[in-house]
């Protein structure tokens, strides 16, 4: 009884570490979104510049394209894609739309989740917002209070 449970456990450990590794071969006519540029720079920008861009792609797969999820690494960064599907040979855009009332340098990512082979693309935009300027206007004149010294006499 003992020898059968021990060959009934690696037989199952076999399976399920078989099937672990076994991986499905890449779909031939699965949708491919192939982007004009994975990163956008916005450069060096005015403190709240026009904060919107676009990635633009084609399908270059066989089947059509449905992005399932666009989303930003944060609150700042709100991607909209597509709603409809992108036929093959099909060109299209992820418009992003970044925060530029907040100053420095950033880095972030938007993560989209489609159809397409691999389901997952993650593009990026950079940039720098640089603060308002304000060294071009006059600083405030400060005048001290008039003293008046007394005048002799009683």
């Amino acid at each position: 009884m003992k020898k059968l449970v021990t060959s009934i456990t690696l037989l199952t450990a076999l399976f399920i570490g078989g099937n672990l590794f076994a991986q499905d071969a890449p779909d031939a006519n699965a949708p491919v979104m192939k982007f004009e540029r994975d990163t956008i720079d916005y450069g060096t920008i005015a403190h709240n510049a026009d904060g919107y861009r676009a990635f633009k792609f084609t399908n270059v797969g066989k089947e059509p394209l449905i992005i399932k999820d666009a989303h930003g690494s944060c609150g700042c960064t709100v991607p909209t894609a597509p709603k409809e599907p992108i036929q093959p040979g099909q060109a299209s855009e992820i418009k992003v739309h970044y925060a530029t009332d907040r100053v420095g340098m950033f880095i972030k990512t938007v993560t989209l989740t489609s159809n397409a082979n691999p389901s997952v693309k993650v593009l990026c935009i950079k940039g720098n917002v640089l603060p308002d300027d304000n060294t071009n206007k006059p600083a405030p004149v400060q005048t001290a209070p008039v003293q008046t010294a007394p005048t002799g006499g009683h």
